[in-house]
């Protein structure tokens, strides 16, 4: 018995063992950035001015600034437009129908069709950025198709900046969704899809009572991935049109690095971020309590 428990002891001290570097990383790289963001949102922490030295906890002063700061509210009101149409509306619809436009096909179309559309999604961020900015530019390729059909150019980046950026956005996340949705879907039973085709069933029936059922799942976890990632976009926005013209299309990861970082007010920087974490808190569990899914 003595031996049992030593080796039961042996057993789960090796567990622990193993599993300390993978905690203690996260500890480090995940957990202590969050706790040390919360204690400066509440702090007047900056790198210039009187202030700069005599750091301390100042409450809910960034927070009740914010409040009153219209270029805040502003900058949420973008954030929101910016996630619904590229994320929501752009990657989620355009990623389900290239994967349900894929289904069934044979290898050699899926593999063409795969590589073109994740080409855009495997680019960094910066060189899809440089990319669709010189599409969209004044003299760019898109203005050069539409005087073709004689139309007139048009300045999309100074004109329509936040069309601009959600198009560029969506481009180069739909890949994400599309891999996704093509796992999903090819896991749904075929025999199923054959019994409605039998008993007449149209492609319309079949798709909302058979096939977005059986990948609900995978529909809130690209949902919830999608939103999180969007909410995060950064060099993008700030590559194609910096936050302008005006504050069109300053987004919160955008405000947050000019208050930051350009006027150096670090605490109030963070309090910025709190919000963007509390909104991608927020939506995802909307979206899983809405939909009653178990991600």
């Amino acid at each position: 018995m003595e031996a049992e428990s030593t080796i039961a002891k042996r057993s789960a001290f090796s567990k622990y063992a193993f599993m300390l570097p993978a905690t203690l990383l996260l500890l480090f790289f995940f957990i202590f950035p969050i706790l040390i963001t919360v204690i400066f949102s509440f702090s007047n922490l900056c790198l210039t001015g009187a202030q700069s030295s005599s750091f301390q906890f100042i409450g809910l002063q960034n927070y009740n600034q914010m409040i009153q700061d219209p270029e805040v509210l502003t900058s949420v009101w973008n954030t929101l437009i910016f996630l619904f149409f590229s994320s929501l509306v752009g990657q989620q619809f355009f990623g389900f129908l290239i994967a349900t436009m894929m289904k069934n096909r044979n290898t050699v179309f899926r593999r063409v069709i795969g590589s073109i559309v994740l080409s855009g999604w495997v680019m960094p961020e910066v060189v899809c950025a440089l990319c669709m900015a010189n599409f969209l530019s004044d003299t760019g390729a898109l203005n050069m198709i539409i005087k073709l059909f004689g139309g007139t150019a048009v300045s999309w980046l100074y004109q329509f900046p936040m069309f601009s950026i959600i198009i560029a956005n969506a481009w180069h996340g739909t890949a994400f969704s599309m891999l996704v949705f093509q796992a999903a879907l090819d896991n749904v039973p075929k025999d199923i899809e054959e019994a409605a085709i039998v008993d007449g069933a149209s492609n319309m029936r079949i798709l909302f009572r058979i096939i977005l059922p059986n990948i609900k799942g995978s529909i809130v976890t690209n949902m919830m991935l999608n939103t999180l990632q969007t909410l995060g976009v950064f060099g993008l926005i700030y590559m194609m049109t910096g936050g302008g013209p005006g504050n069109s299309t300053t987004t919160l990861p955008l405000l947050m690095y000019k208050e930051a970082f350009g006027s150096f007010q670090i605490g109030y920087g963070t309090a910025i971020s709190m919000v963007l974490l509390v909104i991608g808190i927020v939506l995802s569990t909307f979206y899983v309590k809405t939909s009653k899914v178990k991600v």
